[in-house]
């Protein structure tokens, strides 16, 4: 099976808050596209599975535990899964997250 996907068209994002999209489903993965404004943030929370998360554009700070990562296009970070992490965006960004297909986006979307 071949998927295919774009990370740039139909971008939506929110002023109150960050736009989660599902951008692709694969056998083993869920591609999310997650559309930050500067300043938008997903508290600290736990993903049951391991995930990867990639700055395609912009500039993040993630941080896990007591560490903060600052982020920037191209740069990706994976986390095993039940770590507590969360995600500020310095700039307007657009990050994806990739995550277990056992996993929900409506998880995603419920991280505020």
């Amino acid at each position: 099976m071949i998927y295919t996907a774009s990370f740039l068209k139909d971008i939506v994002s929110r002023e109150d808050r960050v736009q989660p999209s599902l951008i692709l489903e694969t056998p083993f993965t869920k591609e999310i596209r997650l559309v930050f404004k500067k300043g938008q943030e997903m508290k600290e929370h736990i993903a049951p599975y391991p995930i990867v998360v990639q700055v395609f554009k912009g500039k993040i700070d993630f941080g896990v535990s007591e560490k903060r990562y600052e982020l920037a296009e191209g740069d990706l970070i994976s986390l095993d899964g039940k770590v507590k992490h969360d995600l500020i965006a310095l700039e307007d960004s657009i990050v994806r997250l990739t995550i277990s297909k056992q996993d929900t986006i409506e998880r995603v979307e419920a991280i505020h």
